[in-house]
């Protein structure tokens, strides 16, 4: 996801949904930093995940949310490697949303998240019958629009776009339903 966002994303102007995206809608209008407003939803919807979601999310959610950070500093640390895709934002959208999309779906399928959206997309697929990649679009899609009618071209919008619905189709292949088997145990008495 990080290698994504840093190489692909930032230099092709292509915006995020999610929380991110939100407290970038959310600076617009307050004039707040987008980092500022960030902090306080992830932690409304990390709150509820740990009330809504399985045991165990919260530990899960710690470390998988530290590795995110982590990693993260370090791609931005050595910056892009790739060569800009700014004039490919066809591309970019595709490369970033396919890169995006395995990413959020190997952390999502094991239950952690690396972010507010991860969190209210996986609440919305365990407690609604929403998809996962679907929960994922339609918080996205929402973000993209508020976000084209306050300040970004509609061009880069669309774009966007392309890249939330790859990322969503691509989140949501990781959905996989597993029966649960109950297994029996029985003691034997030696005779």
């Amino acid at each position: 996801m990080c290698f994504a966002i840093v190489n692909i994303h930032i230099p092709a102007k292509i915006t995020e949904g999610g929380v991110i995206g939100l407290s970038i809608v959310l600076s617009k209008l307050t004039h707040i930093s987008p980092g500022i407003i960030n902090l306080p939803i992830d932690i409304l919807l990390y709150g509820l995940g740990v009330l809504l979601l399985k045991e165990g999310f919260f530990k899960k959610t710690i470390f998988s949310t530290l590795i995110y950070v982590l990693m993260y500093s370090l791609v931005e640390a050595v910056g892009p490697v790739l060569p800009s895709l700014e004039h490919l934002p066809v591309v970019a959208a595709i490369l970033g949303g396919l890169l995006l999309g395995i990413g959020c779906g190997l952390v999502v399928a094991r239950g952690c998240v690396a972010g507010g959206d991860d969190c209210y997309a996986l609440i919305m697929a365990n407690r609604t019958s929403i998809s996962l990649g679907k929960a994922y679009f339609l918080a996205d899609i929402l973000v993209l629009t508020l976000s084209v009618i306050l300040y970004m071209p509609l061009v880069n919008g669309l774009i966007s776009l392309l890249t939330t619905f790859i990322s969503s189709f691509i989140i949501g292949q990781f959905e996989v339903h597993i029966p649960t088997v109950k297994v029996e145990v029985k003691r034997v008495k030696r005779a």
